[in-house]
């Protein structure tokens, strides 16, 4: 499988939702270079939109052209680290922009060799045999409750404490993205997607809406409107990456 050429194919959707009255995330990606990303932002006015607008076009600017002898991991944390000072440096000059920031997701491929990136609660998933898993880990308070054992599953679906993020791109002068490695298969399907896609349907339903031979910008188009048929209560915004 190390030595296998694997070929892949994306689309993207997103839409502000049935509540919010704008959209404050962003996507971008770059088949020929194996570039995947998808940013959600925050802040006040248009901060968020700006923020996450910003991350997306400095994070395709340095991994599309990053030297090809450049390791793809070291390229990965090189590029956010560029990125959340551009973002800092930006809210810390202009007051009406002062705290925003972006989460991101990002998935790199280099044939068989995938890298997923992420820093806050945008995720990706992988489909494989039918079979829905999470790749990333939501940088979330009610996450870090989860894994400390002091919040369930269910209760953090409830709880008023699941919007806070625990990480994000810009509202620091520093952050740690967290990198994934795996190898891709033939017929694995990527989903990378904003928190108001996940807000409103639970795995086993996406999995289902996943799991349909369709063409992939069929697939998004059908993740979008059950998200928006569930509530819409935040922009939704879904990335699918099929490899071949």
């Amino acid at each position: 499988m190390a030595s296998a050429v694997v070929h892949y194919t994306a689309a993207a959707a997103t839409d502000r939702g049935r509540k919010r009255t704008s959209n404050e995330d962003t996507f971008g990606l770059s088949v020929e270079h194996g570039v995947f990303l998808l940013c959600d932002g925050m802040g006040g006015a248009a901060a968020g939109e700006v923020a996450s607008k910003q991350a997306v076009e400095e994070m395709m600017r340095l991994l599309t052209g990053r030297a090809e002898a450049m390791p793809l991991a070291q390229a990965a944390e090189e590029a956010v680290l560029a990125t959340n000072e551009a973002i800092f440096s930006r809210s810390q000059r202009n007051a009406r922009l002062r705290g925003m920031g972006t989460t991101l997701v990002g998935l790199l491929a280099e044939n068989c060799r995938v890298l997923a990136i992420n820093v806050g609660d945008s995720r990706c998933y992988r489909l494989r045999n039918r079979s829905l898993e999470q790749l990333t880990v939501d940088h979330s308070l009610v996450d870090e409750l989860i894994q400390a054992g002091r919040m369930t599953p269910a209760d953090a679906q409830l709880s008023p404490l699941r919007n806070v993020i625990t990480r994000a791109l810009g509202t620091q002068s520093q952050v740690t993205p967290d990198i994934f490695e795996f190898e891709a298969e033939p017929g694995d399907l990527f989903l990378l997607c904003s928190d108001g896609l996940t807000r409103e349907l639970p795995d086993p339903l996406i999995e289902s809406l996943l799991g349909v031979d369709s063409p992939l910008d069929e697939l998004c188009a059908r993740l979008v409107s059950a998200a928006n048929t569930a509530g819409g209560n935040d922009n939704i915004t879904c990335l699918l990456v099929r490899a071949a």
